[in-house]
């Protein structure tokens, strides 16, 4: 027998260390990308089963929620239920730092949590894309993944996690959002997809030594091929104030308004140098936020 309610929670992420088109072991290429995991960004979800034919979902304008959660009764349920489905979420929408995508892993695990079952993460990952069409890869939190989010699937699981990174965020566009679904994908050329195979190497070797600093490379890399399909106002000049405080690189929300300015939190001059851009930032009329890998014991300023 099935208890009479699930929760479930996920994490949002700071948009992108690297996006594009990868191949698989077969030679097969796909859409792709590492997200930046933000833990102190959540979504919660609570399923409660009734004798309803329908998931209703509170807020009501979380549907793709609701769509997950029944494709997850679907696919895992022996029997056929609704339910209520309460949605709690710190994550900001629009800016690319995945509110509808840990709306639907959360709903997903409380409905699991409901039905006491444990899927493969690919599993769940399948349900997600069906719901939202294209998801980011925060469920894979113990281990970094190169993962195709209009498929569901792992093109590449390294073997660590990624280190801690600090950085400063930076909303380009602060009136504006982006409608991750309806943005189009990024036609890329075949220079741009030959340059994707070196940054993956190099982004597999920063993960194996937690070297910060290769990552940095790999992102700021990406940022400036994104440049070209979705601009982020002013990011040269967010960059440069970067290099003048020691930033390891930048990295973007790729279909979102969002740019971080990345350090390494093992240097002594991270805290100072991170304050000095905040308030070179602001000078310039930015609106930053410091997002410290300490953050995850309490400390933030976001």
């Amino acid at each position: 027998m099935y208890g009479t309610e699930g929760n479930g929670e996920a994490t949002g992420h700071h948009g992108e260390l690297l996006q594009g088109v990868f191949e698989d072991k077969d030679g097969h290429l796909h859409r792709g990308l590492v997200s930046l995991p933000c833990r102190q960004l959540k979504s919660k979800a609570r399923f409660r089963a009734n004798n309803a034919e329908k998931i209703c979902a509170t807020p009501h304008y979380c549907q793709k929620a609701a769509r997950a959660a029944e494709l997850a009764l679907q696919r895992f349920a022996r029997i056929r239920t609704g339910g209520h489905l309460a949605i709690e979420s710190n994550i900001p929408v629009g800016r690319g730092m995945g509110s509808s995508t840990a709306d639907v892993l959360a709903s997903i695990l409380a409905v699991l949590d409901y039905l006491d079952v444990q899927p493969s993460p690919d599993s769940i990952m399948q349900v997600a894309v069906n719901a939202e069409t294209a998801c980011d890869s925060t469920l894979f939190s113990q281990q970094a993944v190169l993962f195709a989010h209009r498929e569901g699937i792992v093109i590449e699981a390294f073997r660590n996690s990624l280190p801690p990174i600090d950085y400063i965020s930076i909303d380009t566009t602060p009136d504006q959002t982006v409608d991750t679904l309806a943005f189009e994908p990024a036609q890329y050329s075949s220079a741009e997809i030959e340059t994707f195979r070196p940054l993956r190497g190099l982004l597999r070797r920063g993960i194996s030594t937690s070297d910060v600093g290769l990552l940095g490379r790999v992102s700021t890399a990406s940022a400036r091929i994104n440049e070209k399909f979705l601009k982020k106002p002013r990011l040269h000049d967010i960059e440069a104030i970067g290099v003048r405080y020691g930033a390891v690189g930048i990295q973007v929300a790729h279909s979102g308004t969002v740019a971080g300015l990345m350090f390494d939190p093992t240097s002594r001059k991270t805290a100072a140098n991170m304050e000095r851009a905040t308030h070179d930032l602001r000078s310039e009329g930015f609106e930053p936020s410091i997002v410290s890998h300490e953050s995850e014991l309490g400390r933030t300023n976001v």
